[in-house]
C-alpha cells in the first residue's frame, strides 16, 4: 500500500512538474498565436501558422491536459513528437547543450505516456 501510495504521488509530481514547465514555453507561443502574428520555424514545409498551432498543441494545450491527468497518455505523445521535431530537426545541426532541453523533455513525455498519470489524475476519478 505504502509503495503504491509513494509511486502515485511520484508519478503526479513528475507530470505536474514537468508539464507546468513546458506550458512555460507554450504559453508565449500561445500568445503570439491568438495576437495573429504567425511568424515561426516551418520545418516540414507545411507553413508557418500550422507550424505554430501544432507546437501551441503539443507545449501548451496538451501540457495542461497533462497536469490535471485528462488522457495523459495521450495527451504526452504530441508533446513528445514536438520535442523530438524541436530536438532533430530545428536543433539537428546544433550541438549537444542546445539540444539537451528538447532531448529531456523528449524523454519524459515518453516516461509519461509510458507510465500514465497514476491514481491522482482526473481519469481516476
Amino acid at each position: 500500500m505504502k509503495n503504491t501510495l509513494l509511486k502515485d504521488l511520484g508519478l503526479a509530481f513528475f507530470r505536474i512538474a514537468v508539464s507546468v514547465m513546458m506550458v512555460t514555453h507554450g504559453l508565449p507561443k500561445f500568445q503570439q498565436l491568438i495576437s495573429g502574428n504567425f511568424q515561426f520555424a516551418d520545418p516540414f514545409g507545411m507553413g508557418e501558422a500550422p507550424s505554430l498551432f501544432l507546437a501551441v498543441i503539443g507545449e501548451f494545450i496538451c501540457p495542461i491536459l497533462i497536469i490535471i491527468g485528462f488522457k495523459s497518455r495521450l495527451a504526452a505523445i504530441p508533446t513528445a513528437i514536438t520535442m523530438a521535431v524541436a530536438a532533430f530537426v530545428i536543433h539537428g545541426a546544433d550541438d549537444f547543450n542546445t539540444k539537451e532541453k528538447a532531448l529531456f523533455y523528449l524523454v519524459a513525455f515518453i516516461t509519461i505516456s509510458l507510465l500514465g498519470p497514476g491514481k491522482f489524475g482526473i481519469d481516476k476519478k
